[in-house]
């Protein structure tokens, strides 16, 4: 899959003789002319793709699908198609590693317009996640501004925001 980007997260200044957890996620990209399905989450102020990490083992594609329809609800996902990778290095805040090491493998797909009923962990609720079509320019906008503006912002954004960017660029949205 093509590397989107590689991203370093300004408190990783160095690689070397750092320890380096690898976890793997999957995002899903499911756009209907210029309205994407996408999370917004309350404690962090942003939209971001669907998606999350990888059981140990399971196959990109089917972890692809399992976490859009946890967090989503979505039904019918079929045309699922590389979009590409984006890889990141963020601080870890745990006594185990210093580093984590993020890549996100981003899957275009189809899905049914209506939702069913989602499946959010604790921590995902407790957060005030919730998914709904947006229109992607708003969700762009609207990230933008919470990265000029809020200190309640998340490490995901700036990866969600190039994501979007990226999307209206490659997808003509």
């Amino acid at each position: 899959m093509q590397n989107l980007k590689t991203h370093y997260h300004p408190e990783v200044k160095t690689l070397e003789n750092k320890s380096i957890f690898t976890r793997l996620a999957t995002r899903s990209i499911a756009i209907q002319g210029t309205s994407i399905l996408l999370l917004y989450t309350e404690r962090y102020e942003d939209y971001s793709l669907p998606g999350g990490g990888l059981d140990l083992g399971e196959d990109k594609i089917e972890g692809m699908i399992r976490e859009l329809s946890e967090e989503t609800g979505a039904t019918a996902i079929r045309n699922i198609q590389p979009f590409g990778a984006y890889e990141e290095y963020r601080p870890w805040h745990k006594p185990d590693y210093d580093v984590q090491h993020m890549i996100s493998y981003c899957y275009t797909c189809d899905i049914n317009t209506e939702l069913g009923s989602s499946n959010l962990e604790s921590y995902e609720k407790k957060n005030g996640m919730k998914a709904l079509w947006m229109d992607i320019h708003e969700a762009i906008k609207h990230n933008e501004k919470t990265m000029a503006t809020s200190a309640k912002k998340g490490m995901s954004i700036e990866r969600e925001t190039f994501l979007l960017k990226l999307i209206v660029t490659n997808m003509n949205c």
